[in-house]
C-alpha cells in the first residue's frame, strides 16, 4: 500500500537501546527493572497510582474482568458497546458476566450517555466504555450518575492514548483502565498492554494474576507476610492466591515503552493536526465531519458516509484500493460485534438491528492511517482521491 494504516512506531534510537541491553554478558529478558521503571513512568504520565505492564491490551481486559469477578463472584451485567474490539466482550463471557449493549454517539463513536443510563438495571456491575479511535467517550453527566449509583467505570483506552476529558487524561477516571501498545497504536512495545488504577487491591491482584496468581508477585510486603502466615504448609515462593494467567511482558517491551513514552505527547499533537486537516479537506456533503474533536487523540482518519448508499460505498472502496490507500471498513473491531459468530446464540436473533448508529458505521464507516510522520501532501492526495468518487 502506498498509504498504509501505519508506518513503524520504532525509531533507530529505540532499537539501539534494545541492542545495548542485549550486548550485556547476561541480559535479563523476562520482566525486570525496565518493566518496573516503565510502569512507574506511565503512572506518572497518566496521573494514577499504579500501572501493571502485560503482554497485550486483550490481556489487560481479561485480567481486569477477572478482578471484577472476584468482587462480584455471582457475576451480573456489564454495559459494553457493540462497536469495540472483541476482547472487551470476550473477557466478560470468559468470566461469566452478561454483556448488555448500548449504541454509540455518532460524534464520538463511543457509547452514548443516554443509552448507557437507559441500560442500567439492579444487576449492572460496571460500565466498560471504549474510547474508540482516539475520541473521548466520557461526559460529566455519565461520571456523576455512575458515582451516584455506585457503578464501577472501566475504561478501554487502547485506541486513545493521550485523549482527554476536560483536560484530564482518559484512563485516570475509571476504577480500572486498560491500554494497548500494539504495533499500530499511538506507541508500541511490539505487543503489550497496561492495567491502571488508583485501587491498591486491584493493583496487587493485577500483579498476581499476571504471573500465575503467585503471591510473590505482590509488592505489598505486609500482605505477602499475612498470606504466608495463613498458609504455613506452603512454600511462600509458591503460593497461588488466584487462578491466574501468564501475561507478563519482557524487558525489551519495557525498554521500548520507556523510549516511546518520551515522544507520545509530541506525536499526539501532530496526529491531532493531521486529523483536523483531514476534516477540513474532506467532502462535507458526502462524509460526516462533526466529530467531537476537543480532547481527541486520533491515530486514524475516520471516514463515515452520511448516506447509507451501498453503490457509493463500493465505488469508494474500489477507488481507495486503486490508489493504494489502506483502510478498514467498520472502524473499531470491524463494525458491529453483535453480527460476529462468537455471539450467535448468546444474544437474541437480529439483536444487531437494535443499534442503528453502530449498524451505519458497520457498513459505511472506514478508517485510514494517521501517524506523526504523515506528510501534508499525503493527506491532500488521500482526500482528493476520496473526494473524486
Amino acid at each position: 500500500m502506498k498509504f498504509p494504516l501505519m508506518r513503524s512506531n520504532f525509531h533507530r534510537d529505540d532499537l539501539d537501546a534494545v541492542i545495548e541491553h542485549l550486548k550485556q554478558d547476561d541480559p535479563k529478558l523476562t520482566h525486570g527493572q525496565n518493566v518496573k521503571a516503565f510502569e512507574q513512568e506511565w503512572s506518572q504520565w497518566l496521573g494514577v497510582k499504579y500501572s501493571t505492564l502485560v503482554n497485550s491490551g486483550a490481556s489487560a481486559n481479561l485480567l481486569t474482568i477477572g478482578i471484577l469477578k472476584h468482587r462480584f463472584p455471582d457475576g451480573g451485567e456489564v454495559i459494553v458497546p457493540p462497536l469495540t474490539w472483541s476482547s472487551d466482550i470476550s473477557a466478560l463471557l470468559f468470566h461469566g458476566f452478561e454483556p448488555v449493549f448500548a449504541d454509540i454517539d455518532p460524534r464520538t463513536l463511543s457509547m452514548a450517555t443516554d443509552k448507557i443510563l437507559a441500560a442500567i438495571t439492579d444487576r449492572t456491575r460496571a460500565v466498560f466504555i471504549t474510547h474508540a479511535q482516539g475520541f473521548n467517550g466520557l461526559t460529566d453527566h455519565l461520571l456523576l450518575e455512575l458515582e451516584r449509583r455506585d457503578i464501577l467505570l472501566i475504561e478501554d483506552v487502547c485506541e486513545s492514548h493521550g485523549a482527554r476529558h476536560k483536560g484530564r487524561l482518559l484512563g485516570s477516571f475509571g476504577w480500572v483502565s486498560n491500554f494497548s501498545f500494539y504495533y499500530a497504536h499511538h506507541m508500541s512495545t511490539i505487543e503489550g498492554g497496561m492495567i491502571c488504577t488508583n485501587d491498591e487491591k486491584v493493583h496487587q491482584a493485577a500483579r498476581m494474576l499476571r504471573s500465575h496468581g503467585m503471591l510473590r508477585e505482590a509488592d505489598d510486603e505486609a500482605y505477602r507476610k499475612q498470606i504466608a502466615a495463613d498458609e504455613p504448609e506452603l512454600n511462600p515462593d509458591f503460593i497461588f492466591v488466584f487462578p491466574g494467567y501468564n501475561c507478563r511482558n519482557t524487558e525489551i517491551g519495557g525498554i521500548l515503552g520507556r523510549k516511546q513514552l518520551k515522544r507520545l505527547d509530541a506525536n499526539n499533537i501532530r496526529r491531532t493536526e493531521n486529523f483536523k486537516r483531514f476534516l477540513d479537506l474532506i467532502d462535507k456533503t458526502a462524509f460526516r465531519t462533526d466529530f467531537e474533536v476537543e480532547g481527541s487523540s486520533n491515530y486514524a482518519f475516520n471516514l463515515i458516509q452520511k448516506a447509507a448508499d451501498f453503490d457509493f460505498s463500493n465505488r469508494l472502496m474500489a477507488r481507495m484500493r486503486e490508489a493504494g490507500i489502506e483502510f478498514r471498513r467498520g472502524s473499531a473491531g470491524g463494525g458491529n460485534q453483535l453480527r460476529q459468530p462468537y455471539l450467535r446464540g448468546r444474544v437474541p436473533l437480529n439483536h444487531h438491528l437494535a443499534f442503528p448508529e453502530t449498524e451505519h458505521v458497520h457498513f459505511f464507516g472506514y478508517y485510514i492511517g494517521n501517524f506523526p510522520e504523515l506528510p501534508v501532501s499525503d493527506i491532500e492526495h488521500i482526500t482528493a482521491v476520496i473526494n473524486s468518487v
